[in-house]
C-alpha cells in the first residue's frame, strides 16, 4: 500500500504541472494574464484531470465500493463523493455547461489526499512495525552438524525434531532447542524483556532468535514450526492486535456518526452558500472542503494504531496479551490475587533465620552448617548452601562426610565434629534447646534444623519458600496505584501470615485447595471489586478463569497457556505491575486520540464550510486535505509516544 500511495502520488503530481499552469486563476495569481492560453486548452485540462481522477483517486473511489457495501460509509465515500464531484461538474462545463472549472482544486486535492495516505501507511507501518521485527528475528538458515561432525548450512524450515545445530559466537539461535554441548551465555532481550545475558550450559532450553554470547554451542531442536516460542507469540500478537474492543466499537460507531454529520453538512453548506447568492462552482468548493476536512479517518485509527503499538510492545518485553477486552479491563483492577508459591515466592527452600545458640555469631553458624551441606544434594542443604553464598559467607571444603539416614549429615569441619538434625534428632538424644527465638520460627511453620558441634547445639537455622526480591517492589507499586494485593495458597495459615507480614499484603487466603480457588476469586468479585488473578498456570487454571483478568506467571518458553487472558514469560511479579501500567498508559492514549480526532473535526467543519469569511478566511478543499491528513498523522505520531511513555 505504501508503494502504491507513492507510485500514484507522484504520477498524479506530474501531470498536476500544467492542470494548474493551464488554470486561469492560477495563471492570475502568477500575473501571466493569459499567457499560456492556446485553443483547446481547457480540454487539454480536463483529459488531464480526468487521467488524475481516474489514476490518482482510485484508491478513493474502490473504497467507496468497499464501504457502501458493507453498509459502513466512512472515509472513503466522503472522499471518492468529494472528487467526484468536483470532476463531473468541472466536466460538464468543460463540455458547454454555464459556471466555472476547477480542475486545479481537484488535481491538488487528489495529490494532498495521496501524499497524506502516503504518510500515514508509513506511520502506520511504524505503528505496528514490532510485530515485524518479531518475524525478522529468526534467522532463515542454520548449521545442521552431520553424523560425522561436520556442519552444513540448511534452511531452518527443513529442521527436524532431534537436529543438532551449531551455533557459533553472536549469531542467532535459529530454533528452540537443547544444549548438548558448549557454555555460553544468551541474550534474550527481544524475547523476553530480559536486558541482561543469560548463562547457559548443557541441558539448559535456548529460544529461536535468541542472540549466543561469546561460545559457540551445539544445540538439539526440540520444537519446530507453529510450536516454538517466537511462532506463538507472533500469532498472540496478530490476534491480540485484531481483537475487536469497546474503545474500538466506540470509535467506529462515532465515526459513521461522522460520516453523517460531513454529508449533511455538505449539503446544508452548499444549500445555504447559494441562497446567499454566491456562484455554484465556490458554494460546491465549501461543501466539499467539508465532506474532505471532516473524513473520519483519524478517528478510525485512534484506537487501532494504540492497540497495535501497546501489542507489539509488551511482547518485546515479554507481556504476552492474548484477551485485548481483558487487558483493558486490566486498569481499572482494585485487587489483585497472587499465588504464593513461585509467584510471590521462588518455590524453593532459602535462610531465612540464623539463631546462635552459644557464644557464636551468626555468619560462624552459617559457615559451619555451609561447609557440612555442601556435600550434600538435599533440598535443604542445598537451600542453606545458596544462603551463605548470598550473605557472602566463605566455607572450608568439609572432611569424612556422611549421611546419617532419616537423622541428618555429619562431617569433620576446622578439626570439630559438626552434624545438622532435625529437631525430632535432638530430642531423642536427650538434647533440649529452650530457646523464644526457636519457638517463634516453628510457630510460622518454617523447617527448622540443629548444627552440632562436638554433640553440643550450637546454633538453628530456618528455611522457608524464599520470597522474590522483586515481590515487595511490585506490590509497593501496585499499592501506590491504589490497588489491594492479596494472596492465595494452600500452604498452612502460620506461613501464609509470615509472608503476608514480609510483603504486607493486604488480605490473605491460606489452606485453600486449588478446587477451591476459583470460588475464593468468585467471593472477592462479590465484593464489587475488579480482581485480576496471578498464578502458574496449571493448578490455578480455574481462578484464572473466573477473574476479570488471569495472568499466567512464569511461563517461560511455553506460552500456550489457555486458561490465562495474560501472560507473563518471566517469574517476576513486577511484570504484573506493567500490565497495569501499560494498560492505564494504553487507555489515556486511546482517549487522547478519540479526543484530538473528534474535536478536530468538531472545529474544522464550520471553518470548511466558510463560517470564518467574513474575517477573510477560507478554506480550499486541498488545504481541508492537509489539515485532514496532518490530523491523522498527529494521531499516528500520538500513539507512538506511547513507546516513550515511561
Amino acid at each position: 500500500m505504501v508503494a502504491d500511495f507513492r507510485r500514484r502520488f507522484w504520477v498524479s503530481l506530474i501531470l498536476s504541472v500544467p492542470v494548474l499552469a493551464l488554470s486561469p486563476l492560477i495563471q492570475a495569481w502568477l500575473g501571466l494574464g493569459e499567457a499560456l492560453a492556446f485553443p483547446g486548452d481547457r480540454s487539454v485540462q480536463a483529459v488531464l484531470a480526468t487521467v488524475i481522477y481516474f489514476y490518482g483517486g482510485w484508491p478513493f473511489l474502490r473504497g467507496v465500493a468497499g464501504e457502501l457495501g458493507g453498509r459502513q460509509p466512512g472515509m472513503m465515500t466522503l472522499i471518492g463523493l468529494a472528487i467526484t464531484v468536483a470532476w463531473g461538474y468541472s466536466t460538464l462545463v468543460a463540455l458547454g455547461l454555464h459556471g466555472e472549472v476547477f480542475f486545479w482544486e481537484l488535481a491538488t486535492l487528489i495529490d494532498i489526499m495521496l501524499l497524506g495516505h502516503w504518510i500515514e501507511m508509513k506511520s502506520v507501518l511504524g505503528a505496528s512495525g514490532a510485530l515485524e521485527n518479531l518475524v525478522r528475528l529468526m534467522p532463515a538458515e542454520a548449521h545442521l552438524v552431520g553424523a560425522g561432525g561436520a556442519t552444513r548450512d540448511v534452511p531452518v524450515a527443513e529442521l527436524g525434531h532431534g537436529d543438532r545445530v551449531l551455533v557459533k559466537p553472536g549469531e542467532k539461535v535459529p530454533i528452540d532447542g537443547t544444549i548438548v554441548e558448549g557454555e555460553t551465555s544468551v541474550n534474550e532481550a527481544m524475547l523476553t524483556g530480559e536486558s541482561k545475558p543469560v548463562e547457559k550450559g548443557k541441558g539448559a532450553t535456548v529460544i529461536g532468535g535468541a542472540v549466543n554470547g561469546e561460545a559457540a554451542i551445539i544445540v538439539e531442536v526440540q520444537k519446530t514450526g507453529d510450536e516454538t516460542y517466537l511462532s506463538q507469540v507472533i500469532t498472540m500478537v496478530r490476534q491480540a492486535q485484531e481483537s475487536r474492543s469497546r474503545s474500538q466499537d466506540l470509535a467506529n460507531r462515532a465515526a459513521v456518526w461522522l460520516t453523517a454529520v460531513a454529508l449533511g453538512g455538505g449539503a446544508v453548506t452548499l444549500a445555504a452558500w447559494l441562497a446567499t447568492g454566491v456562484s455554484f462552482p465556490f458554494a460546491l468548493a465549501r461543501a466539499v472542503t467539508v465532506m474532505v476536512i471532516a473524513c473520519p479517518h483519524a478517528l478510525g485509527l485512534a484506537v487501532p494504531l494504540v492497540v497495535a503499538v501497546s501489542t507489539a510492545l509488551s511482547a518485546a518485553n515479554g507481556l504476552l496479551i492474548r484477551d485485548r477486552s481483558a487487558f483493558e479491563r486490566a486498569r481499572a483492577l482494585d485487587a489483585i490475587v497472587f499465588d504464593k508459591t513461585g509467584t510471590l515466592t521462588e518455590g524453593r527452600f532459602g535462610v531465612t533465620d540464623v539463631i546462635p545458640l552459644d557464644n557464636r555469631g551468626e555468619e560462624d553458624v552459617l559457615r559451619l552448617a555451609a561447609s557440612l551441606e555442601s556435600q550434600s544434594e538435599h533440598p535443604i542443604a542445598a537451600g542453606i548452601v545458596r544462603g551463605a553464598q548470598g550473605r557472602t559467607v566463605q566455607f572450608p571444603p568439609p572432611v569424612g562426610f556422611r549421611t546419617i539416614p532419616g537423622k541428618g549429615a555429619e562431617a569433620v569441619v576446622d578439626g570439630a565434629r559438626v552434624r545438622i538434625v532435625s529437631p525430632g534428632v535432638l530430642k531423642a538424644q536427650g538434647l533440649r534447646v529452650d530457646d523464644g527465638r526457636v519457638r517463634a520460627v516453628a510457630e510460622q511453620r518454617k523447617t527448622v534444623v540443629y548444627v552440632l558441634v562436638d554433640d553440643r547445639p550450637a546454633g538453628a537455622i530456618a528455611l522457608a519458600d524464599i520470597i522474590r526480591p522483586e515481590s515487595r517492589e511490585a506490590l509497593a507499586r501496585l499499592k501506590a496505584m491504589g490497588i489491594k494485593a492479596m494472596m492465595l495458597t494452600g500452604d498452612a495459615t502460620a506461613v501464609a501470615a509470615w509472608v503476608a507480614r514480609e510483603l504486607a499484603l493486604d488480605e490473605f487466603f491460606a489452606e485453600v485447595l486449588p478446587d477451591q480457588k476459583a470460588a475464593k476469586i468468585k467471593e472477592i468479585q462479590g465484593r464489587g471489586l475488579t480482581v485480576a488473578m496471578t498464578g502458574d498456570g496449571v493448578n490455578d487454571a480455574p481462578a484464572l478463569t473466573q477473574a476479570d483478568v488471569g495472568i499466567a506467571v512464569g511461563a517461560g518458553t511455553d506460552v500456550a497457556i489457555e486458561s490465562a487472558d495474560i501472560v507473563l514469560v518471566r517469574s517476576d511479579p513486577r511484570d504484573v505491575t506493567a500490565i497495569v501500567e501499560l494498560a492505564r498508559a494504553t487507555y489515556r492514549k486511546m482517549l487522547q486520540n478519540l479526543w484530538w480526532a473528534t474535536g478536530y473535526n468538531a472545529l474544522a467543519i464550520p471553518v470548511a464550510a466558510g463560517v470564518l469569511y467574513p474575517i477573510g478566511i477560507l478554506l480550499t478543499p486541498a488545504a481541508g486535505a492537509v489539515l485532514m491528513s496532518l490530523s491523522t498523522v498527529i494521531v499516528a505520531i500520538n500513539a507512538r509516544l506511547l513507546e516513550v511513555r515511561r
